[in-house]
């Protein structure tokens, strides 16, 4: 495929994944249509710290734009959003609009813990997220989402066994810009967003300040205190200020400070909402009403803020990064964990749980230093060194002081490491690349609060991960390239159970191998885009973190070996000069690979998993990885009617399906989804005014057809479960402001 020359201001535009297979007759009425001159646009990624074109890399990504991501959020939806409209990308939260968990073929953690390791690395403007809380940072006036996915570990240093999920705002530019927009729908809901920027002193400094609110109403009653709209809410506030100082050619500076605070509803847990014997939201689920016994209401409270520095000097051939970032962040959630009370239920709730967990005095501090040689060389490569350090308390107490005690512990990390990546053009059509990294990574864990003596506990690992991949040619629209990749996620410690008078787990460092091949095309001269992917990986001693069941326990664990294959698709297809549609298919499947690994279970559901010596916990050999969709099919089309000289009539929808998912490592009647499915529309008018101002007036709906998914459950207690978020109907506005 002919190499597309870089531009700093390449207009993105993505395929977010869809229902490819289904579209498979489509490109036959493209052939047809010799006179459309539209073509797929341009994608620039960076996910080799370089920027490329899509098609000319040898890995599996997707890409977004921002404009594309917004009608996920706009009826009030966070990060979770994402979930499922990219092929292999799942992401799920028991813990309301913080701590998402996300999963990239199959590949995450479900452990809830605010100390929680993930072997999914997300990034927001080159800097890592490590934990949980820093990962749910709200999404606005954002230029970029790339997904990348195999192991990312030579270019990237924080744990990347499954894939890297990357986030670049709007930059400043010498040109005076900006928008407003403001959504407003059912259930109180509020979104606002607005940007401004350009610059300060001619050729030399610029800026952008960026601003979002995302509201909603208590909309959920407590039937048994008999309050109405006590829960559901949320308020959340954001901001990120940018300054970029260019002093001379040879050096630009890009200072970036953030923050968020968000008050609201934690999740709702609902109790007995499934089975027995089955999977099916049973009579004891009321999307608008629970039973707690509880006083408070799952209240939720988290404030973050961070700045960051990205600094480059452009030598003869060369260029020099620096990247110094903090991050700091704190808050509590409470839930009421069984879903109901002992009085009404609903169903037999054996005793009451309620627990608020918190973290506090979070700081995280990341340098990065890269030298990279000029990207028009046959031969190009790159050498670094990356340093994390991150140190946070986590508190856990029951309700009012009660069970469980209050207890406190403080987690710190510390890892440095060293990377080198080339590539190199052997032929016209032939392009070979290769990197290292080596990673050493350290924690610890001491008890300051504890109900017990509690010992304190280190880990400490040292890694290799490395990949090679060759990508060819075949013509000037097709191209194939094969990858393979090693990953390392340094060892874990987990101190939940403290609080619960056991003492902390530990797993070891896991480590995978990843195989990839690929087919890149741009079919009928350019008006179609479809990429291809097949994989096979293998996880040796995989971190899990076994959940609770009938004992309550969260513990850590190591099983074997997990593998996992599939296949994905990403598509996009001017149809014609007035439809545009993405596409896109994964298909995973994925096994642990144990024979000796037992698990606790749930004690008031089906097992199928056996439980061969009859000591409670049940062999989870063989069964698929938790939380990892089988299948994720999604689509979106956007169709326009032109309206006088500089206008136009809309209509734009998407819809993504989920195959199955089974919610804990062992395996029931109950505690899976299938078949979950979801859809938005909006239907609107586009145009420029008289000013030049572009502007954009919509009715929009997300989830259109008030689908009730389970997505996640809660096992000990009782057939606890979770849902996802209800129908919205609103309107947006938006303008630009230059």
């Amino acid at each position: 495929m002919t190499r597309s020359p870089l531009s700093r201001t390449a207009l993105i535009r993505s395929g977010v994944s869809a229902l490819a297979l289904s579209l498979a007759a489509t490109p036959v009425a493209l052939a047809q249509d010799e006179t459309a001159p539209s073509t797929v646009e341009t994608i620039i990624v960076t996910t080799t710290r370089r920027e490329e074109n899509i098609q000319d890399i040898a890995n599996s990504v997707t890409a977004s734009s921002g404009a594309e991501l917004a009608p996920f959020t706009e009826g009030g939806a966070d990060i979770l959003s994402l979930a499922a409209r990219v092929p292999s990308l799942y992401a799920e939260s028991s813990n309301g609009r913080v701590a998402p968990r996300f999963y990239i073929r199959g590949l995450g953690n479900t452990d809830f813990d605010l100390a929680a390791s993930q072997p999914v690395s997300v990034i927001m403007d080159g800097v890592v997220m490590e934990n949980v809380i820093l990962k749910s940072f709200p999404l606005f006036d954002i230029a970029q989402a790339e997904v990348a996915r195999g192991p990312q570990g030579t270019l990237f240093g924080r744990n990347t066994t499954a894939g890297t999920i990357s986030f670049t705002s709007n930059r400043p530019t010498e040109e005076l810009d900006g928008y407003a927009q403001i959504a407003v729908g059912t259930l109180g809901t509020i979104n606002a967003e607005a940007a401004f920027g350009g610059a300060i002193l001619d050729d030399v400094l610029s800026g952008r300040l960026s601003l979002m609110t995302q509201n909603r109403e208590d909309w959920i009653d407590n039937g048994f205190t008999g309050e109405d709209n006590v829960m559901g809410s949320h308020r959340e506030w954001a901001t990120r200020a940018q300054l970029l100082f260019t002093p001379t050619e040879n050096l630009d500076a890009l200072f970036n400070i953030h923050g968020r605070s968000l008050r609201g509803t934690s999740a709702v847990f609902r109790a007995n909402i499934v089975g027995p014997g089955n999977n099916d939201l049973n009579g004891n689920f009321d999307r608008d009403t629970v039973w707690f016994d509880s006083a408070f209401n799952n209240p939720q409270a988290y404030d973050s803020w961070g700045s960051s520095a990205t600094v480059n000097y452009y030598m003869d051939g060369l260029t020099l990064t620096s990247i110094t970032a903090v991050e700091t962040a704190e808050g509590y959630s409470l839930g009421d964990i069984d879903g109901g009370n002992l009085v009404t239920g609903p169903g037999f709730i054996p005793f009451p749980s309620e627990t608020q967990d918190g973290i506090d005095e979070l700081d995280q501090f990341t340098q990065e230093i890269r030298l990279a040689s000029a990207d028009d060389q046959p031969t190009t490569w790159q050498v670094g060194a990356y340093y994390f350090d991150s140190q946070f308390n986590i508190t856990t107490v029951g309700p009012n002081g009660g069970f469980p005690p209050s207890t406190t512990v403080r987690h710190k990390n510390q890892l440095w490491s060293v990377f080198a990546q080339a590539s190199h053009q052997l032929t016209d059509r032939l392009e070979v690349s290769g990197g290292v990294r080596f990673t050493n990574d350290e924690k610890f864990m001491t008890g300051i609060v504890t109900n017990f003596p509690v010992q304190p506990v280190s880990v400490e690992d040292e890694q290799v991960s490395w990949d090679l991949s060759a990508y060819y040619d075949l013509d000037d629209r097709q191209a194939v390239f094969a990858r393979i990749a090693r990953g390392f996620r340094g060892p874990s410690i987990q101190a939940r159970d403290v609080a619960f008078f056991n003492p902390p787990s530990v797993a070891d460092s896991e480590t995978s191998i990843s195989y990839e091949i690929g087919y890149k095309s741009e079919p009928f001269d350019g008006r179609a885009r479809f990429n291809a992917t097949a994989f096979y990986y293998q996880v040796d001693d995989l971190q899990l973190s076994a959940v609770g069941g009938g004992g309550n326990l969260v513990q850590l664990v190591n099983a074997d070996r997990g593998v996992g294959y599939g296949i994905e698709i990403d598509s996009e297809f001017v149809v014609t000069d007035n439809l545009f549609v993405t596409a896109g298919f994964s298909w995973n499947e994925t096994e642990l690979q144990d024979n000796l690994l037992e698990v606790g279970v749930c004690a008031q559901c089906t097992v199928l998993d056996p439980d061969a010596d009859n000591d409670g916990f049940h062999e989870v050999d063989g069964n698929p990885f938790p939380q990892a969709p089988d299948m994720i099919l999604s689509f979106t089309a956007r169709y326009s009617i032109p309206a006088g000289e500089n206008g136009e009539w809309f209509a734009y929808t998407d819809w993504f399906y989920q195959g199955h998912t089974n919610l804990f490592l062992y395996e029931s009647e109950e505690f899976y989804s299938d078949g979950n499915f979801e859809g938005g529309l909006r239907l609107g008018y586009a145009g420029t005014s008289e000013a030049g101002r572009d502007y954009e007036a919509a009715l929009f709906v997300r989830n259109i057809t008030d689908e009730e998914n389970l997505v996640g459950g809660i096992d000990f207690n009782n057939n606890t479960g979770f849902v996802n978020e209800p129908r919205i109907i609103g309107l947006s506005f938006r303008s630009t402001l230059n």
